[in-house]
C-alpha cells in the first residue's frame, strides 16, 4: 500500500462528512487534503482509542518528532509520506500541524471549559487551524479567506460538540462552558447521567444559534474571489449545518443517541452545492 493509498482508507474508513468533500477536488489537491485529514485521524485517534493517558501523550510525542522529521525532510510514517510533497506547494506550515497536536494533547490534561473565551481556545487548535491548512491547498488569493476558513472551522467545532454531548460524556469530558451550564441550571452530573430536560434543551438551543452565528460570520468573511476555490469548505459546511439542524429537529436528544446523515444525504449534499457553487 502506497502512502497515499493509506491515507485514502483512513480517510474513507472514518465516514466523516468531510470525506465526501473531497471527491470534486482535482487530483493533486485531493491528495492533499486526503493526507492532512488522516494526519488528523491519527492524532485524534492517539488520544480517543488509548486507554492510558501516559501511552496517549507518548504517542503524541512522537508524532511531534515525526512531524519535525517531514519538516526535515525525512518523513517515516505514510501520512508525513504522502504530506510531505504538499507542504511547499499549498504553503502548509509545521506550526499549524504542530498546533493540531496542541489541541490533542489538551484533551488528556483538560475536561472542562470554565467559559466560552477557554472553549475557543480549544476550538482553535483541533479546528481553527485545520481550517486554516485546509483553505491554503484548495485554493487562497485574498488574506481574508484564512480568516473565513479559521471561523468556519469554529463552527464545524461548535457542531461536533453539540451533536457529540453524550459520547464526550462517557469519556468523561464536557465541552459545554461550565458558566453556560450553572446560567441554565445544568449540572455536571445532568450531563454525566444523560438526564434530557427541559433546561438542557434551553442550553442546547444557546449551543445552537451560537454555531448557526458562527456560519453566518464564515459566509460573510469569504472573499469573491476565492469563493470558487474554497468550494469543498462550502460542500462541507452544506453537510455539517444540515445535521446541526438535524439535531435540532430532533430535539437536542444527544445525551443517548450520535445523530447523523446517511452517506446517500452526504453525497447528495455535497453534490447540490458543487453544482450551485
Amino acid at each position: 500500500m502506497s502512502p497515499d493509498e493509506y491515507c485514502q482508507q483512513k480517510a474513507a474508513q472514518s465516514g466523516s462528512s468531510f470525506y465526501y468533500s473531497f471527491l470534486f477536488l482535482p487530483k493533486p489537491r485531493r491528495l492533499a487534503i486526503t493526507a492532512l485529514y488522516a494526519f488528523c485521524r491519527e492524532v485524534d485517534d492517539a488520544v480517543d482509542e488509548t486507554s492510558d493517558a501516559t501511552v496517549a501523550q507518548n504517542k503524541l510525542l512522537w508524532w511531534r518528532s515525526e512531524i519535525n522529521a517531514m519538516l526535515a525532510g525525512k518523513p517515516t510514517h505514510p501520512v508525513t509520506r504522502a504530506l510531505q510533497p504538499h507542504l511547499a506547494t499549498y504553503q502548509l506550515e509545521g506550526k499549524h500541524l504542530l498546533a493540531i497536536i496542541d489541541g490533542m494533547e489538551m484533551d488528556l490534561s483538560q475536561t472542562r471549559y470554565l467559559d466560552y473565551i477557554g472553549l475557543q481556545r480549544y476550538c482553535w487548535h483541533v479546528a481553527g487551524v485545520v481550517g486554516i491548512l485546509s483553505a491554503s491547498i484548495f485554493g487562497v488569493t485574498n488574506p481574508k479567506t484564512l480568516e473565513f476558513a479559521e471561523k468556519l472551522g469554529l463552527a464545524f467545532q461548535l457542531t461536533n460538540i453539540i451533536r457529540d454531548v453524550g459520547d464526550d460524556a462517557r469519556k468523561g469530558r464536557i465541552y459545554l462552558p461550565v458558566n453556560e451550564l450553572q446560567q441554565f441550571g445544568v449540572t455536571a452530573a445532568d450531563i454525566l447521567n444523560a438526564k434530557h430536560s427541559d433546561q438542557f434543551v434551553a442550553l442546547m438551543q444557546f449551543q445552537y444559534e451560537r454555531a448557526q452565528a458562527c456560519y453566518e460570520q464564515a459566509f460573510a468573511l469569504l472573499p469573491q474571489e476565492d469563493r470558487r476555490a474554497q468550494r469543498t469548505s462550502l460542500i462541507m459546511a452544506a453537510i455539517y449545518r444540515t445535521l446541526l439542524v438535524e439535531v435540532k429537529d430532533d430535539g437536542f436528544h444527544v445525551l443517548n443517541q450520535r445523530i447523523s446523515l446517511t452517506p446517500i444525504r452526504k453525497l447528495w449534499l455535497a453534490w447540490i452545492t458543487y453544482v450551485r457553487g
